[in-house]
Protein backbone atom coordinates (compact mmCIF):
# COMPACT_ATOMS: atom_id res chain seq x y z
CA UNK A 1 0.00 0.00 0.00
CA UNK A 2 1.45 3.41 -1.14
CA UNK A 3 0.36 6.21 1.18
CA UNK A 4 0.51 9.86 -0.60
CA UNK A 5 0.08 13.11 1.52
CA UNK A 6 -1.45 15.95 -0.74
CA UNK A 7 -1.22 19.10 1.06
CA UNK A 8 -2.44 22.84 -0.05
CA UNK A 9 -4.00 25.97 0.57
CA UNK A 10 -6.36 27.54 -1.25
CA UNK A 11 -8.22 30.68 -0.95
CA UNK A 12 -10.87 30.52 -4.49
CA UNK A 13 -10.90 26.96 -4.71
CA UNK A 14 -8.79 26.98 -8.29
CA UNK A 15 -5.92 25.42 -6.41
CA UNK A 16 -8.05 22.47 -4.77
CA UNK A 17 -9.24 21.96 -8.38
CA UNK A 18 -5.91 21.58 -9.94
CA UNK A 19 -4.55 19.23 -7.30
CA UNK A 20 -7.39 17.24 -7.11
CA UNK A 21 -7.14 16.26 -10.64
CA UNK A 22 -3.00 15.90 -10.52
CA UNK A 23 -3.97 13.03 -7.88
CA UNK A 24 -6.89 11.62 -9.51
CA UNK A 25 -5.33 8.77 -11.00
CA UNK A 26 -3.86 7.74 -7.79
CA UNK A 27 -7.27 6.74 -6.06
CA UNK A 28 -6.92 3.42 -5.83
CA UNK A 29 -6.99 0.19 -3.67
CA UNK A 30 -3.05 0.19 -3.66
CA UNK A 31 -2.64 3.81 -2.88
CA UNK A 32 -4.38 5.44 0.26
CA UNK A 33 -4.87 9.04 -0.43
CA UNK A 34 -4.67 11.83 2.80
CA UNK A 35 -5.93 15.59 2.82
CA UNK A 36 -4.43 18.32 4.60
CA UNK A 37 -5.72 21.62 3.78
CA UNK A 38 -3.69 24.47 5.37
CA UNK A 39 -5.24 26.07 7.90
CA UNK A 40 -4.14 29.69 9.83
CA UNK A 41 -4.68 30.63 13.53
CA UNK A 42 -6.30 33.95 11.95
CA UNK A 43 -7.12 33.63 8.43
CA UNK A 44 -6.42 35.45 5.85
CA UNK A 45 -10.04 37.02 4.32
CA UNK A 46 -11.47 36.32 0.77
CA UNK A 47 -12.21 38.57 -0.93
CA UNK A 48 -9.29 40.36 -0.51
CA UNK A 49 -9.84 44.18 0.77
CA UNK A 50 -6.97 46.15 -0.47
CA UNK A 51 -5.18 47.28 3.03
CA UNK A 52 -4.47 43.67 4.12
CA UNK A 53 -3.97 42.68 0.44
CA UNK A 54 -0.83 44.97 0.36
CA UNK A 55 -0.43 44.64 4.18
CA UNK A 56 0.99 41.19 3.60
CA UNK A 57 3.19 41.92 1.04
CA UNK A 58 6.72 42.62 3.58
CA UNK A 59 5.86 39.31 5.71
CA UNK A 60 5.15 37.33 2.63
CA UNK A 61 8.03 38.33 0.57
CA UNK A 62 10.74 37.88 3.91
CA UNK A 63 8.77 34.56 4.28
CA UNK A 64 8.28 35.54 7.81
CA UNK A 65 6.35 32.55 9.10
CA UNK A 66 2.43 33.10 10.79
CA UNK A 67 0.74 30.91 12.99
CA UNK A 68 -0.73 27.70 11.68
CA UNK A 69 -3.22 25.10 13.05
CA UNK A 70 -1.38 22.35 14.39
CA UNK A 71 -1.53 19.10 12.20
CA UNK A 72 -3.92 15.76 12.69
CA UNK A 73 -2.20 13.30 15.01
CA UNK A 74 -3.69 11.11 12.55
CA UNK A 75 -1.70 12.31 9.75
CA UNK A 76 1.30 13.17 11.80
CA UNK A 77 2.13 10.25 12.66
CA UNK A 78 2.60 8.08 9.32
CA UNK A 79 5.15 7.98 7.03
CA UNK A 80 4.29 8.68 3.31
CA UNK A 81 5.41 7.78 -0.39
CA UNK A 82 5.35 10.79 -1.77
CA UNK A 83 4.18 14.00 -0.80
CA UNK A 84 2.03 16.54 -3.45
CA UNK A 85 2.20 20.09 -2.45
CA UNK A 86 0.24 22.50 -3.92
CA UNK A 87 0.74 26.33 -3.81
CA UNK A 88 0.27 29.67 -5.41
CA UNK A 89 2.24 32.61 -5.66
CA UNK A 90 1.92 35.94 -3.19
CA UNK A 91 4.52 38.61 -4.30
CA UNK A 92 6.98 36.19 -6.36
CA UNK A 93 6.99 34.19 -2.99
CA UNK A 94 5.19 30.92 -2.19
CA UNK A 95 2.17 32.14 -0.31
CA UNK A 96 2.03 33.24 3.49
CA UNK A 97 0.06 29.79 4.72
CA UNK A 98 2.36 27.81 2.80
CA UNK A 99 5.54 29.29 3.95
CA UNK A 100 4.14 29.52 7.49
CA UNK A 101 3.30 25.64 7.41
CA UNK A 102 6.89 24.93 6.22
CA UNK A 103 8.24 26.48 9.33
CA UNK A 104 6.18 24.41 11.47
CA UNK A 105 8.25 20.95 13.30
CA UNK A 106 5.20 19.76 11.96
CA UNK A 107 6.68 20.28 8.41
CA UNK A 108 10.06 18.85 9.12
CA UNK A 109 8.93 15.77 10.32
CA UNK A 110 6.66 14.86 7.30
CA UNK A 111 9.09 15.95 5.15
CA UNK A 112 11.98 14.58 6.01
CA UNK A 113 13.17 11.47 3.42
CA UNK A 114 10.17 12.07 1.48
CA UNK A 115 9.93 12.70 -2.44
CA UNK A 116 7.87 15.70 -2.84
CA UNK A 117 6.03 16.84 -6.31
CA UNK A 118 4.94 20.90 -6.39
CA UNK A 119 1.69 22.02 -7.85
CA UNK A 120 1.80 25.78 -8.38
CA UNK A 121 -0.74 27.26 -9.39
CA UNK A 122 -0.45 30.58 -10.23
CA UNK A 123 -1.25 34.32 -12.30
CA UNK A 124 2.38 34.27 -14.40
CA UNK A 125 5.18 34.82 -12.99
CA UNK A 126 6.59 31.69 -10.49
CA UNK A 127 10.44 30.69 -11.26
CA UNK A 128 11.90 32.85 -8.42
CA UNK A 129 9.13 31.48 -5.69
CA UNK A 130 9.98 28.13 -7.29
CA UNK A 131 13.77 28.35 -6.36
CA UNK A 132 12.79 29.99 -2.82
CA UNK A 133 10.84 26.47 -2.47
CA UNK A 134 13.63 24.69 -3.57
CA UNK A 135 15.80 26.24 -1.32
CA UNK A 136 12.58 25.08 1.94
CA UNK A 137 12.56 21.78 0.64
CA UNK A 138 16.47 20.92 0.95
CA UNK A 139 16.39 22.43 4.44
CA UNK A 140 13.58 19.62 5.06
CA UNK A 141 15.52 17.29 3.85
CA UNK A 142 13.06 16.54 1.27
CA UNK A 143 13.37 15.48 -2.48
CA UNK A 144 11.69 17.35 -5.09
CA UNK A 145 10.86 15.16 -8.19
CA UNK A 146 8.64 16.88 -9.62
CA UNK A 147 6.68 20.52 -10.51
CA UNK A 148 3.78 21.32 -12.87
CA UNK A 149 2.71 24.56 -13.08
CA UNK A 150 -0.62 26.03 -14.36
CA UNK A 151 -0.75 29.96 -15.00
CA UNK A 152 -3.23 32.33 -16.30
CA UNK A 153 -2.60 32.32 -19.92
CA UNK A 154 -3.58 35.71 -20.80
CA UNK A 155 -1.00 38.51 -21.26
CA UNK A 156 0.39 40.24 -18.73
CA UNK A 157 -1.46 43.61 -18.20
CA UNK A 158 -4.88 41.61 -19.04
CA UNK A 159 -4.50 38.96 -16.26
CA UNK A 160 -3.30 42.38 -13.86
CA UNK A 161 -6.89 43.42 -14.35
CA UNK A 162 -8.67 40.43 -13.85
CA UNK A 163 -6.74 38.81 -11.56
CA UNK A 164 -7.07 42.30 -8.89
CA UNK A 165 -10.87 41.93 -9.65
CA UNK A 166 -11.09 38.50 -8.77
CA UNK A 167 -9.19 38.81 -5.33
CA UNK A 168 -11.30 42.37 -4.22
CA UNK A 169 -14.48 40.58 -5.30
CA UNK A 170 -14.09 36.82 -4.48
CA UNK A 171 -15.82 36.39 -7.76
CA UNK A 172 -14.14 34.15 -11.40
CA UNK A 173 -16.16 35.75 -13.83
CA UNK A 174 -15.78 38.21 -17.00
CA UNK A 175 -15.00 41.67 -15.23
CA UNK A 176 -17.57 44.27 -17.16
CA UNK A 177 -18.45 41.14 -19.60
CA UNK A 178 -15.44 42.13 -21.76
CA UNK A 179 -12.55 40.78 -19.94
CA UNK A 180 -11.96 37.09 -20.04
CA UNK A 181 -12.05 34.99 -16.69
CA UNK A 182 -9.14 35.23 -14.00
CA UNK A 183 -6.69 32.96 -13.40
CA UNK A 184 -6.02 29.43 -14.78
CA UNK A 185 -8.60 28.45 -17.73
CA UNK A 186 -10.91 25.42 -17.05
CA UNK A 187 -9.53 23.92 -20.33
CA UNK A 188 -6.32 23.53 -18.40
CA UNK A 189 -7.46 22.70 -15.12
CA UNK A 190 -9.98 19.63 -16.70
CA UNK A 191 -6.32 18.58 -19.09
CA UNK A 192 -4.54 18.37 -15.62
CA UNK A 193 -5.20 15.25 -15.60
CA UNK A 194 -3.08 14.41 -18.16
CA UNK A 195 -0.24 14.15 -15.34
CA UNK A 196 -1.95 11.73 -13.18
CA UNK A 197 -0.95 8.16 -14.71
CA UNK A 198 2.38 9.43 -14.83
CA UNK A 199 2.56 10.15 -11.26
CA UNK A 200 0.96 6.72 -10.64
CA UNK A 201 3.64 5.36 -12.96
CA UNK A 202 6.70 5.77 -10.89
CA UNK A 203 4.96 6.13 -7.55
CA UNK A 204 4.30 2.84 -8.51
CA UNK A 205 7.78 1.96 -9.62
CA UNK A 206 9.07 3.60 -6.83
CA UNK A 207 11.63 5.73 -9.01
CA UNK A 208 11.06 9.41 -9.50
CA UNK A 209 14.54 9.98 -11.82
CA UNK A 210 12.81 10.35 -14.89
CA UNK A 211 9.72 11.93 -13.22
CA UNK A 212 10.16 15.33 -14.32
CA UNK A 213 11.28 14.59 -18.07
CA UNK A 214 7.78 12.81 -18.69
CA UNK A 215 5.86 15.75 -16.82
CA UNK A 216 7.76 18.08 -19.22
CA UNK A 217 6.81 15.69 -22.22
CA UNK A 218 2.88 16.92 -20.93
CA UNK A 219 3.72 20.39 -20.90
CA UNK A 220 4.08 20.47 -17.14
CA UNK A 221 5.76 23.55 -17.32
CA UNK A 222 6.04 26.55 -19.96
CA UNK A 223 8.88 29.16 -19.73
CA UNK A 224 8.43 32.66 -21.10
CA UNK A 225 12.04 33.29 -21.35
CA UNK A 226 10.98 37.62 -20.65
CA UNK A 227 9.33 36.83 -17.36
CA UNK A 228 13.00 35.10 -15.80
CA UNK A 229 14.16 38.49 -16.61
CA UNK A 230 11.42 40.26 -14.88
CA UNK A 231 10.98 37.91 -12.05
CA UNK A 232 15.06 38.32 -11.34
CA UNK A 233 14.82 42.08 -11.21
CA UNK A 234 11.51 42.63 -9.27
CA UNK A 235 12.93 40.03 -7.13
CA UNK A 236 15.56 42.84 -6.00
CA UNK A 237 13.15 45.91 -5.84
CA UNK A 238 10.89 44.02 -3.90
CA UNK A 239 13.47 42.76 -1.16
CA UNK A 240 14.56 46.57 -0.88
CA UNK A 241 10.61 47.29 0.06
CA UNK A 242 9.79 44.62 1.97
CA UNK A 243 12.86 44.91 4.21
CA UNK A 244 11.94 48.91 4.44
CA UNK A 245 8.36 48.63 4.98
CA UNK A 246 8.60 46.01 8.02
CA UNK A 247 11.60 48.29 9.67
CA UNK A 248 8.69 50.68 9.89
CA UNK A 249 6.45 48.90 12.13
CA UNK A 250 3.73 46.52 12.76
CA UNK A 251 1.26 45.92 9.95
CA UNK A 252 -1.48 48.20 11.61
CA UNK A 253 0.86 50.82 12.44
CA UNK A 254 -0.14 54.15 10.61
CA UNK A 255 3.37 55.15 9.49
CA UNK A 256 3.75 51.65 8.00
CA UNK A 257 0.45 52.04 6.30
CA UNK A 258 1.75 55.17 4.61
CA UNK A 259 4.65 53.42 3.32
CA UNK A 260 2.41 50.27 1.96
CA UNK A 261 0.61 52.51 -0.08
CA UNK A 262 3.52 54.26 -1.21
CA UNK A 263 4.41 50.92 -2.45
CA UNK A 264 1.10 50.32 -3.94
CA UNK A 265 1.83 52.97 -6.28
CA UNK A 266 5.34 52.21 -7.40
CA UNK A 267 3.89 48.51 -8.43
CA UNK A 268 0.82 49.85 -10.39
CA UNK A 269 3.60 52.44 -11.84
CA UNK A 270 6.11 49.13 -12.66
CA UNK A 271 3.43 47.60 -13.91
CA UNK A 272 2.29 49.93 -16.49
CA UNK A 273 5.03 51.96 -16.75
CA UNK A 274 8.33 49.93 -16.51
CA UNK A 275 7.55 46.40 -17.83
CA UNK A 276 6.90 47.92 -21.23
CA UNK A 277 10.41 49.32 -21.39
CA UNK A 278 11.98 45.74 -19.95
CA UNK A 279 10.33 44.18 -22.63
CA UNK A 280 11.79 46.65 -25.28
CA UNK A 281 14.96 46.28 -23.98
CA UNK A 282 14.72 42.12 -23.49
CA UNK A 283 13.70 42.28 -27.06
CA UNK A 284 16.60 44.15 -28.05
CA UNK A 285 19.11 41.69 -26.41
CA UNK A 286 16.96 38.46 -27.32
CA UNK A 287 19.38 37.20 -30.27
CA UNK A 288 22.68 38.01 -28.60
CA UNK A 289 21.55 36.49 -24.90
CA UNK A 290 20.15 33.40 -27.20
CA UNK A 291 22.47 30.56 -25.37
CA UNK A 292 22.21 32.43 -21.93
CA UNK A 293 18.04 32.12 -22.01
CA UNK A 294 17.69 28.75 -23.74
CA UNK A 295 19.96 27.34 -20.56
CA UNK A 296 18.06 29.69 -18.09
CA UNK A 297 14.91 28.15 -19.18
CA UNK A 298 16.19 24.26 -19.14
CA UNK A 299 17.43 24.94 -15.39
CA UNK A 300 13.87 26.25 -14.55
CA UNK A 301 11.98 23.77 -16.00
CA UNK A 302 13.91 21.26 -14.05
CA UNK A 303 13.77 20.00 -9.96
CA UNK A 304 17.71 20.86 -9.79
CA UNK A 305 18.81 23.25 -7.56
CA UNK A 306 21.97 25.77 -8.57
Amino acid sequence: MKEVLVIHYSQSGQLTEIVNNIVSDLKTPETNLTFLNIEMEKPFPFPWNKKEFYGVFPETFLQIPEKTKPVPESILNKTYDLIVLGYSIWYLTPSLPTTSFLNTPDAKKLFANTPVITVIGCRNMWIMAQEKMKKKLLELQAQLVGNIVLADRHINHISVITIAQWMFSGKKERFLGVFPKPGVSQKDIDHSVKFSPIIKNHLIDNNYATLQDKLLEKEAVNIKPFLITVDKRANVIFSKWASFIISKGKKNDTKRQLYVKMFNYYLLFAIWVIAPIVFILFLLTYLPLYGKLKKEKEYYSSVALK
